[in-house]
């Protein structure tokens, strides 16, 4: 478990697709050749069959298209500011990928705030490294590291300035849970819609502010599982952690207001969760159960 909540928390999610400028580079093809062409080559060369079309690409084959985090501000005066916020800021413009990552990145190295994602040391992190190289950025605040201990090293996997939750809650193997399947467990909003999404599918139809939109439920839930985690841990007490829920259902609500009517489906999935029983049946049995043994 994480040892410290910081004074500024960043829970952030990335999504990005297949890049077919960089696959005709990396792969030989013409610069004539269409994407949709380009995208079958790569899923090709990564060993796409009939059961699995679309296999995962290595992530320096894939561009970066959307970034979201929840920021956490702990005021001087003792009071908690917390905010939304996504690149591209318009929601139907794709964004320069470098200027993406460099904003991103750059905000990073001046403000030093605990990194908190899922599966971000294995994937989050690495792409950003990657693709900011692809394109030829400069993040040398961020990059720079300590010369002693870990309160600012993003590299780290031994310190708190980047807390994997993956890492700290699941482990590794078959049995891992997703970051939906963790969030829902929680009654916390995990897949939002009928049907799993497919960031893919919405790329090649153009569809960026569904990718955008995905991004934005993905780091409300690694903030909310990550305040969970820190109940868990006794840096919130039940009070607490109610208010901090509460800052984040007022932040979306006020995202809504000013026109980003899609997280009203998050605010609703979420809500849902709050009627539904946590409890099993079985549980007051167990207690009675537990009770009569330490009795006897």
């Amino acid at each position: 478990m994480f040892k410290s909540v910081g004074r500024q928390v960043c829970a952030f999610d990335l999504e990005w697709v297949p890049d077919p400028a960089t696959g005709r580079r990396v792969y030989g093809l013409p610069q004539s050749m269409p994407d949709a062409d380009v995208l079958d080559v790569m899923w090709a060369r990564a060993g796409a069959t009939a059961d699995k079309p679309r296999p995962h690409l290595k992530t320096a084959l894939c561009r970066v298209v959307a970034v979201t985090a929840v920021i956490r501000e702990q005021q001087p005066d003792g009071g908690i500011r917390l905010r939304l916020t996504t690149l591209p800021r318009q929601l139907d413009q794709l964004m320069d990928e470098g200027e993406l990552i460099s904003t991103f990145l750059g905000y990073m190295g001046q403000h030093h705030p605990q990194l908190v994602g899922f599966n971000s040391h294995t994937a989050d992190l690495p792409i950003l490294l990657q693709r900011g190289l692809v394109s030829g950025i400069s993040a040398a605040d961020f990059c720079r590291r300590a010369d002693k201990g870990w309160s600012s090293d993003y590299f780290s996997r031994h310190g708190d300035a980047h807390i994997d939750l993956k890492q700290t809650l699941s482990g590794w193997g078959i049995a891992t849970p997703t970051l939906h399947e963790l969030a829902a467990a929680m009654g916390i909003p995990g897949q939002v819609g009928a049907e799993p999404h497919d960031v893919v599918d919405w790329w090649v139809k153009g569809d960026l502010q569904s990718i955008v939109a995905q991004s934005q439920y993905d780091a409300l839930s690694t903030y909310l599982v990550w305040l969970r985690a820190g109940q868990f841990a006794g840096f919130f007490s039940p009070e607490q952690y109610g208010e901090e829920e509460e800052r984040v259902r007022a932040v979306v609500r006020d995202r809504i207001a000013q026109g980003d009517h899609h997280l009203s489906r998050y605010l609703d999935r979420w809500d849902s969760f709050q009627t539904q029983p946590t409890e099993s049946a079985i549980l007051p049995l167990a207690a009675v159960s537990l009770a009569e043994d330490q009795a006897a």
